[in-house]
């Protein structure tokens, strides 16, 4: 049986199939990344909650495997040269499993490389840009007087989201016909931007008729159903 003993986040979430890979996360738009992923492509995981309302995220033990203290974070048990493999930050988590299972992510190497540059535009513009936006709209404007941080971000969202509905009109997905990691990347923050944020009115979503149809594609699909709830 695999020992996974080493890594000191294991005596907080003892794994009960330490064979499988370890996921320590929560149903943020960051956190479902992993899950959908892995839910499709059917990998053995075991899922661990990491509860940021008791401040998990801040424990000596999972700081250990993220001294970033952000979810999520994963141990691979059968990483390269099959050695455990501790790894955060949720792109180098996609692309890593991707490169893994050699799929989702084109083997082509000029591909390849588009496809990350996609999830390095989610990486580095939606997710802080809809993130400040959310803080704004949804749970500090009351606070803020002066709403040019807010409209700041609004602007930056609409621009953003041109930029992908532009990608996306003679596309199926971001890359293309073929689905990838940087759908699954992408598509849980338009939706939380949505959903959760209730910001899509702001944002005048209705606007990016392809950013809307892909989404609509995008959550019909029955892993991602059961990602969005991982882990419960």
């Amino acid at each position: 049986m695999t020992d996974l003993s080493e890594f000191t986040i294991t005596h907080k979430w003892p794994p009960q199939h330490p064979d499988r890979l370890q996921l320590y996360s929560l149903p943020t738009p960051n956190g479902v990344k992993v899950s959908i992923l892995l839910e499709e492509l059917g990998l053995p995981y075991e899922a661990h909650l990491v509860n940021f309302s008791s401040n998990d995220q801040l424990t000596p033990e999972f700081m250990s495997l993220n001294p970033n203290n952000k979810i999520p974070a994963i141990i691979d048990p059968n990483g390269p040269d099959g050695q455990p493999l501790p790894l955060f930050e949720s792109g180098a988590i996609l692309i890593y499993l991707a490169e893994k299972t050699g799929r989702f992510m084109s083997k082509d190497l000029g591909r390849r490389y588009e496809t990350i540059q996609w999830v390095m535009f989610q990486m580095g513009g939606i997710g802080p840009m809809f993130g400040q936006l959310g803080f704004f709209h949804k749970f500090a404007g009351k606070d803020y007087e002066d709403k040019r941080p807010r409209d700041r971000y609004v602007a930056e969202s609409k621009r953003l989201l041109g930029v992908l509905d532009q990608r996306l009109e003679s596309r199926r997905w971001i890359m293309g016909d073929d689905y990838s990691i940087a759908d699954i990347a992408t598509f849980p923050w338009i939706r939380n931007l949505i959903g959760f944020y209730e910001a899509g009115d702001l944002v005048g979503i209705k606007d990016f008729p392809h950013v809307l149809r892909a989404l609509e594609q995008f959550v019909a699909r029955p892993a991602v159903i059961r990602g969005l709830t991982i882990p419960g």
